[in-house]
């Protein structure tokens, strides 16, 4: 959640489901204790009016996720048993959530926001570097949303399921093909191997 912000939030309103797509920051602790998820949306867009008190939404953070061969299988030439699969790391992220509207509210979180994302640039910018009349016109143009955590569920299909010949091939091919996300599904893949018991 940290490592991907951008979230796909779903809700459904009055003309059914919805998906929008969110950067949000993580904050431990909130009413429930499991935390609060916090972001901005457009003024013009829909969702925020959406956000009623107590408005149940699903907020899905995608992780790593990768293709696999099953060329990559030493089982293949054994018996030929194999077929292609995809590779997935998600969290699933149930909550209530409501909008805020207070300028104080949105600076504070904006600044946290670009703080976060700016932190490791060679010379960080800054809300206080814009001028403050601009500032204040672009926070009137978006409202914040906050979801309080009700509920996490984590998702995932990191070849657990194959013999550890098959998963160490899968790792090897992910890391020679090296595209996307390749490396650090090869490092879930070795990581999560399942456990046996001697």
């Amino acid at each position: 959640m940290q490592a991907r912000p951008l979230a796909t939030i779903v809700t459904h309103g009055a003309d059914g489901l919805a998906a929008n797509h969110v950067p949000l920051m993580f904050l431990p602790g909130g009413p429930a204790g499991l935390g609060v998820l916090r972001g901005h949306v457009a003024r013009a867009n829909a969702m925020w009016q959406q956000a009623q008190e107590g408005t149940q939404v699903l907020a899905i953070f995608q992780g790593s996720e990768s293709y696999v061969s099953p060329s990559w299988y030493p089982t293949k030439k054994e018996h030929g048993k194999v077929v292609p699969t995809w590779n997935y790391c998600t969290v699933h992220v149930h909550g209530t959530m409501r909008a805020h509207d207070d300028l104080q509210w949105l600076r504070q979180l904006v600044g946290s926001l670009t703080d976060g994302h700016e932190s490791a640039m060679p010379q960080p910018w800054s809300i206080d570097d814009a001028p403050e009349d601009y500032l204040r016109s672009l926070l009137a143009q978006i409202v914040g949303i906050e979801i309080e955590i009700t509920r996490f569920e984590g998702k995932w299909k990191v070849s657990q399921n194959q013999p550890e010949r098959n998963r160490v091939g899968a790792a090897q091919g992910l890391i020679a093909r090296s595209r996307g996300d390749d490396a650090a599904m090869a490092q879930l893949i070795v990581e999560h191997a399942p456990k046996t018991g001697h």
